[in-house]
């Protein structure tokens, strides 16, 4: 074994007066903010050496931190996880006398290391000096392995994940995102192999024997959680953008499915350098792909050096869709914008994710809809909304802004309350100002804050000033307090040409929809059909009247900007469903989402919805069919069992989807939209898990005809066929579809398979998939997925099994991810048995203040259960009168 050795260019106290200005800790608005460790001491550089042993699963490490200490200590406590310490030095500077060795005390529970001195240390600069060894996982936490097939066998690669608490587990460091630093890497690795991290390399030399050491540039102040290094046989894919240079590593021979992820960023870093006012500052932008997958997340914003897994961001011609080069897109859009929001700027505490989730988030969106207009993307922020307010209705909600005590709570935070409900509430309040003075505020914002950190707050106090109008009052209702606002629109009088509304404000709740309301400053923007222009207006103190031109029906939230539900009064909803076809498609989506979600909480008929599905013409917009397919994907959950009624509500969906299938056809046009293409995969998805029985029969039938007939099975359509035959197979074709996974190279294609097993409808079959999960064939990252794709149509079978074999399942988790899985598995049971079960669980395996996961699968099992028993016999009478 080399020794390992600490950089050469070590910074002392002097040259820490020459760093530039972005280096040195800085006041900003972490003064008061929420820390687990002692404030008094404030690191300022690291130098960071590593060498990792892939396949002992071990490494070992050297750090000398640049401290300041700020009042007199005798002790230093830092964070540290599963980590062994051999040697700690503390000194005044790089060449000064040490400290007599300290008592070094593991709080494992805190995920600490205190070094207890004894003597007092006086403020002033230090190095801290670590001798260490850790461990390297097999998920996605600290420095983990990915193992994956190739041509030349079994390769193995290693990657780090440190969001949100894991660089503890590589580096002893004062691991919070306030405690930002600069960081210089070395790394002594295998030669030949290629290692990457957020800077480029600086030296490169061989050591012989088989190892070289490579150094990093010093990367600029950063949080410790946006490090990052990866170390394998990969090959790296290269484009140039003014002085960046843009990058997309992948395993070796890769490098061809990342040519439209490459192309992309190139597109994306040109139109933020231009939105934000200020250029990407790092010399390299690199998109790394992994094989593997992870619970948790799909892709991580390390400043420099973008990890993503394989399946969101390389496209694969064997089996790639439209619906994944769009979301390879929108994944580099939102990682590309967190090199703004998150890591320039970074969030005081976890309190404030959302600063840098929700506005990822939101340029993402953005940057769609104008990089590629042809995808029509706006439409999709209608469904961005409601996955929020699906989660936010229910009685376990949050408020976008949460206070965060524990790491578990922070694990807990990554939902769609923090992602898309701070995106919708982002993108009603640039409706409300305005885009130009919007992009003022956020420019101000960046400037004030750069390498520093913010609060919420802060972000207000900018963009107040750029609009020239108080919206700070409107975001605090919207982020402080939980919940969905509901406008009620009671009536419309129309005098002399114009339309005089009475809106109250109300609130949508899922678990209780009669509770006393809290109360909202909720800009709405209201249009008459016999007028194009739309009136904004603010509902305050919970009512409004608006006179808006024309006399005709009225859409309430015209253009979807706004974060409510719209209930509107029967006879007004009359007029509405009359008037559909000619409808704008955003408001189309919105008025089928509100429909949908009022009618299975008993705020209006359950058949409304079904009534505005018979209005829709087979030329509606496809997102619209996309939409419709997805209610009564819904709906039919709630009959599973497979009883008449269900029967009879699959008789009306399918005849109602089956003459849209006609007309978008199984085969592409030339030249078709791109939505179209979507459309047709999600069509033939949905008629097959309707049990179809011509789709079914067709799906088969391309999938036994692929070997003779290769046009048989087009790419764009492989998972959906394959899908349809999964769902439906027998143990013939399992077995026929498990033989696949096994032969299977690909990672891309191989985790797809397992994922197909997974999802049959025939129980036994499920169970087999189950057990297949506990053994090593899937792989160590997929295991968790399959039960997880289990889930979807055997939620009790999965829960019972996971809790059942919990140490085991436990291991095939990501360390983010476990507090959540297990109760995520039971969310669409319809059995209120397991509400006790679940309870049982979050109490011997989830923290007090940590089950909130447990919580909202019992809110949504509850709603669910109250919908079914409530709603449906409704249902089932309007669909016996059609």
């Amino acid at each position: 074994m080399h020794r390992l050795l600490i950089s050469a260019v070590a910074i002392t106290l002097g040259s820490l007066l020459t760093l530039p200005a972005h280096a040195i800790p800085a006041n900003s608005s972490t003064g008061q903010t929420t820390t687990q460790l002692p404030r008094s001491i404030r690191p300022a550089h690291y130098d960071v050496a590593l060498k990792p042993d892939a396949k002992a699963l071990s490494f070992d490490g050297k750090v000398s931190i640049s401290i300041e200490v700020l009042q007199p200590t005798n002790s230093i406590t830092l964070n540290a996880a599963e980590l062994a310490f051999a040697k700690v030095v503390l000194s005044k500077d790089q060449n000064g006398a040490s400290l007599p060795a300290p008592n070094v005390q593991i709080n494992d529970a805190q995920q600490t290391a205190t070094f207890t001195f004894e003597q007092v240390i006086p403020p002033g600069w230090y190095r801290l000096n670590i001798d260490y060894s850790g461990k390297i996982g097999t998920q996605a936490a600290g420095l983990f392995a990915l193992d994956y097939d190739s041509n030349d066998g079994r390769k193995r690669a290693l990657y780090t994940q440190f969001e949100t608490a894991h660089a503890r587990r590589v580096i002893p460091s004062w691991d919070e995102p306030a405690y930002k630093a600069t960081f210089k890497l070395e790394a002594t690795i295998p030669t030949g192999q290629l290692a990457v991290s957020n800077m480029p390399v600086e030296d490169r030399r061989d050591l012989g024997e088989g190892y070289s050491q490579v150094q990093f540039l010093t990367s600029p102040k950063m949080s410790t959680y946006l490090l990052f290094f990866g170390l394998g046989e990969f090959d790296r894919a290269t484009a140039k953008l003014a002085d960046t240079e843009i990058g997309v590593i992948t395993k070796k021979g890769g490098t061809a499915q990342a040519a439209f992820a490459l192309a992309s960023t190139q597109g994306i870093l040109q139109e933020y350098n231009d939105y934000f006012g200020t250029p990407y500052p790092l010399p390299k932008l690199d998109n790394v792909a992994a094989p593997g997958r992870s619970q948790f997340f799909s892709a991580m914003e390390n400043w420099g050096s973008i990890f993503t897994f394989e399946h969101s961001i390389l496209l694969d011609p064997a089996i790639s869709t439209q619906a994944d080069k769009q979301r390879a897109f929108m994944i580099a859009a939102h990682e590309t914008a967190h090199q703004w929001f998150g890591n320039l700027v970074t969030m005081a505490w976890w309190d404030d994710l959302w600063l840098n989730e929700s506005f990822a988030s939101w340029m993402e969106s953005r940057t769609t809809a104008k990089l590629h207009p042809e995808w029509n993307s706006t439409l999709s922020d209608v469904n961005d909304r409601d996955r929020a307010i699906e989660l936010d209705s229910l009685a376990s909600t949050h408020p976008v802004v949460q206070h965060v005590e524990t790491v578990e709570q922070v694990n807990q935070a990554f939902d769609a309350i923090t992602y898309q409900k701070g995106e919708a509430v982002i993108r009603m309040l640039e409706a409300y100002v305005g885009e130009n003075a919007w992009r003022s505020g956020i420019r101000q914002y960046m400037q004030a804050h750069r390498y520093a950190n913010a609060v919420s707050a802060d972000l207000w106090r900018e963009l107040e000033a750029a609009a020239g109008k108080p919206i700070a009052a409107i975001a605090r209702d919207f982020t402080l307090q939980p919940g969905v606002p509901l406008i009620r629109v009671e009536n419309q009088v129309c005098k002399a040409g114009k339309s005089q509304l009475r809106l109250r404000q109300g609130e949508f709740s899922k678990n209780n929809p009669d509770k006393k309301p809290l109360r909202w400053r909720v800009p709405v923007r209201v249009q008459s059909f016999a007028n194009a222009a739309k009136v904004d207006q603010l509902v305050t103190d919970g009512v409004a009247a608006i006179t808006v031109p024309g006399c005709g029906p009225v859409i309430v939230n015209a253009g979807q900007s706004g974060y409510f539900r719209t209930l509107y009064a029967p006879k007004l909803f009359a007029k509405i469903i009359k008037n559909f076809a000619s409808i704008a498609a955003i408001d189309q989506l919105g008025i089928l989402s509100d429909a949908s979600a009022l009618g299975l909480v008993g705020l209006q008929s359950p058949t409304d919805v079904l009534e505005l599905v018979k209005a829709t013409p087979i030329s509606a917009d496809p997102q619209v069919w996309d939409k419709v397919a997805a209610v009564f994907r819904g709906i039919d959950e709630f009959y599973r069992g497979g009883t008449t009624r269900q029967a009879q509500f699959r008789r009306f969906a399918i005849a109602r989807l089956t003459p849209v299938l006609d007309k978008t056809s199984w085969t592409a046009s030339p030249g078709e939209p791109d939505t179209v293409a979507i459309l047709r995969s999600n069509l033939i998805a949905t008629l097959g898990s309707l049990g179809a029985p011509d789709v079914i029969a067709e799906a088969r039938r391309r999938y036994l005809a692929q070997s003779a007939d290769p046009t048989a099975v087009p790419a764009p359509l492989r998972k959906t066929i394959l899908g349809v035959v999964a769902q439906h197979a027998d143990a013939a074709a399992w077995e026929q579809l498990h033989a696949a996974a096994l032969a299977e190279k690909t990672p891309l294609i191989k985790d797809q398979f397992y994922s197909l097993l997974s999802t049959t409808k025939d129980e036994s079959l499920a169970r087999r998939a189950l057990d297949l999960a506990l053994t090593a064939e899937p792989g160590a990252t997929t295991s968790s997925a399959i039960i997880q794709a289990v889930s979807k149509f055997h939620p009790d079978l999965a829960f019972d099994f996971a809790v059942a074999h919990l140490p085991a399942v436990t291991e095939k988790v990501d360390v983010p991810s476990r507090g959540n899985y297990f109760s995520r598995l039971a969310e669409r049971s319809l059995d209120p048995a397991i509400i006790g079960k679940i309870n049982t669980y979050a109490a011997a395996n989830l923290p007090a203040g940590s089950r909130r996961s447990a919580d909202t699968a019992i809110a949504t099992i509850g709603y669910r259960i109250k919908a079914r028993n409530e709603r449906l016999p409704l249902i089932d009478q309007w669909l016996e009168q059609h």
